[in-house]
């Protein structure tokens, strides 16, 4: 079992950044991809970003984003800490949703791919 949890979400105007930050408990956190999501009202969760093993350490791990995120989100994870932490900059009203960390070795960017999942933090981003 591993246990998630998020942190770090609030309300921010537009052009503003947040970091989230996901700590993980539980056996073998090493061993899974860690990912974003995140749901707005009315909508289906939607993949954000994900970290995967580079084939020599987590912390060179190969990191993939949702269009939508490229060049404003950035993913990284600290295995000594067992956290995972989303960057989020030039944040746009449609940014707004609840976002929640997933741990998992399945299809990296499907919400089916991860077994494990936090209760999400909400991020509000005003015009």
């Amino acid at each position: 079992q591993v246990q998630l949890e998020e942190s770090g979400g609030g309300l921010v105007q537009a052009g503003a950044s947040l970091r989230l930050s996901c700590a993980a408990s539980g056996r073998t956190f090493n061993n899974y991809r860690m990912g974003w999501f995140r749901q707005a009202p009315g909508k289906e969760r939607a993949f954000v970003a994900a970290i995967n093993w580079s084939g020599g350490s987590w912390s060179g791990g190969i990191t993939t984003y949702a269009n939508s995120v490229k060049g404003r989100f950035t993913i990284s994870r600290d295995n000594a800490k067992n956290t995972v932490y989303l960057q989020m900059n030039s944040l746009k009203p449609e940014d707004t949703a609840v976002y929640y960390c997933a741990a998992g070795s399945g299809s990296e960017n499907q919400p089916l791919g991860y077994a494990y999942w936090g209760q999400g933090t909400q991020v509000t981003v005003s015009s």
